[in-house]
C-alpha cells in the first residue's frame, strides 16, 4: 500500500498543470496534444448523434462562425477553434477538448442579439480553453485510480480487470453537465472575451435571465438540453451582472445583425415545428398524425432531409418497406452525409431481402457513427452467407457496447457461434478444496442462455510429467447459475487454479 501511495502522489504531481485561463493550478492527467486528438475525433461523431449539420442555411453557419472566430481570438489558450450549427430543435451548446464548439439551431432562434450569441459562443470558448472537459476526465481517472489501489491493497483480484474498465474513463465526459465552478468560470471570462471583441456584455446577462425564465417555467426542450449540462441560476445572472460592472461600458449589441443572419431560419421555424410535433406523435404512436406533419412540414419546405425521413420512419413502424426506403431516398437525395438515412433504408432493405443493397446502405451508416442496429444486421446477414467470423465480429461489437435489446440479442448469437470454440469467454471456472483437500471446480454461466455438457481438463503433474484428466458437469445451467465437480484430486492447497474450460453446448 505504502508503494502505491507513493506512485499516486507521483502520479498527481505529474498531472499538476496551470489553467491557461486563470493561471491557477489543476490536476489534469490528459496532455494538450490529447485534448486536441479527442476532441478531433469526437467531433463528427456529436455532430452526426444530435441531427448532423444544419446546411440548409449556409450562410447562417459562416455567421456563427465568424462570430466566434472573433471572440476566440481573445482566447487566452489559441486552439485551432471549429463552430458549427447543428440541425437540432433542443435549445443547447457545447464544446469539446481542443475547441471544437456546437450550437444547436434551436437554441439560436430563442436568442435575439449577436450579443446574446456571443456570450454563448464565448461560454463555450471558456470551456475549452480552461480545460474543463479534462478535469472532468481526470476526477473519473482519478476515483479509478483510488479504486485499483483499494483493490490492490486488499486482495488478490486481478487489478488489469479493473484497469481494463477504466480504459473508457472519461469518453462521455465531454458533454457531461460541468460543476458550479467551471460554469461560473466560463459566463466570467467569456464576458471579458466577448467585451474585448466589442460586444456589450450586457446581452450575457439577458441570455442568463432568460435562461432563468425558462427553467422556472420547466420547458421541456430546455430541460433536455442546455439546462441538463449548462444549469442556469440566479447565481448566475447575479455574478453576471457584478462582472459586466467591472468591464469598459459600451459595446454593440447586434440585433439588426443577428436578425438579418437568423432571417431564413425563421422563416423555416414552421416547417421544423410541424416536424418536432410529428416527432412526438410518432414515439406516441400516432401514426396517422405524424404523417401528416411530415407532410405538412414538406410542403412548407421541401428541401429539408429530416422531413422526408420522418415519413420513412413511420413506412418502416408499419411494415411499408418499399415506401420507407423511397422516403430516405429523398432524405439522402438531400442531405447524404448523416448517418440515420443510410441506416434506416438499410434496415427497410433487409426487410425486403435486399441484402446487397441492405449491407452497403448499413456499412455507410457505420462509417459516419457506429451504431448497434447496423452491427446487428449486419451480423445477421453475415450469418446467413455462412460468414461465421464476421457475423462475431459485428455481434461482439454490438454485445460489448449495447446495454439494450440489440445488445442482449447480440450477446445470444454470439454464444450459439462462439461457445463451441472459445467456452473459456463464456463460462468462468474457480477452485478450492473440500475437507480432504480433493480439487472442487466450480463454473458459473455467463451466456445469457442456458449451457450444458461443459468440460473441464485438469492438469495434474508438472513438467515432463503433466496431463490433463477430464471432468464434465452435465448441467443444464442456467444463466449466471453455479455449478461444480469434485473431482477427487489432491491435494490442492491453493493458488493458482489448475482447471480450464474446454467445451461447452448450448442447451437447446
Amino acid at each position: 500500500m505504502r508503494n502505491f501511495t507513493l506512485l499516486l502522489v507521483l502520479f498527481l504531481l505529474w498531472g499538476c498543470s496551470v489553467n491557461p485561463v486563470t493561471g491557477e493550478r489543476q490536476l489534469i492527467l490528459a496532455s494538450p496534444q490529447q485534448e486536441l486528438q479527442m476532441g478531433e475525433q469526437a467531433y463528427v461523431p456529436s455532430q452526426q448523434s444530435q441531427g448532423g449539420v444544419y446546411d440548409v442555411d449556409p450562410a447562417l453557419n459562416a455567421y456563427v462562425s465568424r462570430v466566434g472566430q472573433k471572440i476566440a481570438a481573445y482566447s487566452d489558450n489559441p486552439l485551432p477553434y471549429e463552430f458549427v450549427v447543428l440541425n437540432n430543435s433542443i435549445p443547447n451548446a457545447w464544446a469539446l477538448p481542443g475547441g471544437k464548439i456546437a450550437i444547436n439551431r434551436g437554441l439560436l432562434t430563442e436568442m435575439n442579439s449577436e450579443a446574446e450569441l456571443a456570450a454563448v459562443l464565448g461560454h463555450e470558448i471558456v470551456h475549452a480553453a480552461a480545460r474543463h472537459s479534462a478535469q472532468q476526465m481526470t476526477r473519473g481517472m482519478l476515483t479509478q485510480i483510488l479504486v485499483v489501489g483499494t483493490a490492490v491493497a486488499t486482495s488478490d483480484s486481478d487489478y488489469g480487470d479493473l484497469a481494463i474498465g477504466g480504459a473508457t474513463l472519461g469518453s462521455q465526459a465531454f458533454l457531461a453537465r460541468y460543476g458550479r465552478s467551471a460554469e461560473l468560470e466560463s459566463d466570467e471570462y467569456g464576458m471579458k472575451y466577448m467585451r474585448a471583441a466589442g460586444y456589450d456584455p450586457s446581452g450575457a446577462v439577458q441570455l442568463q435571465e432568460t435562461f432563468v425564465r425558462l427553467s422556472e417555467g420547466r420547458r421541456t426542450d430546455w430541460l433536455s438540453g442546455l439546462f441538463a449540462s449548462h444549469p442556469p441560476s440566479r447565481e448566475r445572472v447575479q455574478a453576471n451582472v457584478a462582472t459586466a460592472a467591472t468591464l469598459p461600458p459600451g459595446g454593440e449589441l447586434g440585433v439588426e445583425r443577428y436578425e438579418a443572419a437568423l432571417k431564413r431560419t425563421r422563416q423555416l421555424e414552421p416547417a421544423y415545428k410541424l416536424y418536432d410535433e410529428g416527432r412526438k406523435a410518432l414515439a406516441e404512436k400516432r401514426y396517422d398524425e405524424a404523417v401528416a406533419k411530415a407532410e405538412g412540414a414538406i410542403n412548407l419546405f421541401n428541401g429539408e432531409a429530416h422531413f422526408h425521413s420522418l415519413r420513412g420512419d413511420v413506412r418502416l413502424v408499419q411494415k411499408n418497406y418499399d415506401w420507407a426506403v423511397t422516403n430516405y431516398t429523398r432524405a439522402i437525395e438531400r442531405r447524404s452525409e448523416f448517418f440515420y438515412y443510410h441506416l434506416q433504408r438499410g434496415l427497410a432493405r433487409n426487410e425486403l431481402g435486399q441484402k446487397d443493397a441492405a449491407v452497403a446502405d448499413l456499412e455507410r451508416a457505420n462509417s459516419l457513427l457506429p451504431t448497434a442496429p447496423a452491427h446487428y444486421v449486419l451480423g445477421t446477414i453475415a450469418e446467413e452467407r455462412g460468414n461465421r467470423g464476421r457475423a462475431i465480429e459485428h455481434f461482439r461489437t454490438v454485445a460489448s457496447s449495447d446495454r439494450g435489446e440489440y445488445g442482449k440479442a447480440a450477446s445470444t448469437r454470439l454464444v450459439r457461434l462462439d461457445l463451441a470454440d472459445n467456452p473459456g469467454n463464456y463460462i468462468k471456472r474457480g477452485c478450492s478444496a473440500d475437507n480432504n483437500g480433493n480439487l472442487i471446480v466450480q463454473v458459473r454461466n455467463d451466456a445469457p442462455i442456458a449451457v450444458r455438457n461443459i468440460e473441464i481438463a485438469v492438469t495434474v503433474g508438472s513438467g515432463g510429467t503433466a496431463r490433463d484428466i477430464l471432468q464434465r458437469i452435465r448441467g443444464p445451467i442456467a444463466s449466471g447459475q453455479i455449478a461444480g465437480v469434485n473431482t477427487g484430486l489432491g491435494p490442492y492447497t491453493g493458488g493458482n487454479c489448475p482447471a480450464r474450460i474446454t467445451r461447452a453446448e448450448v442447451a437447446e
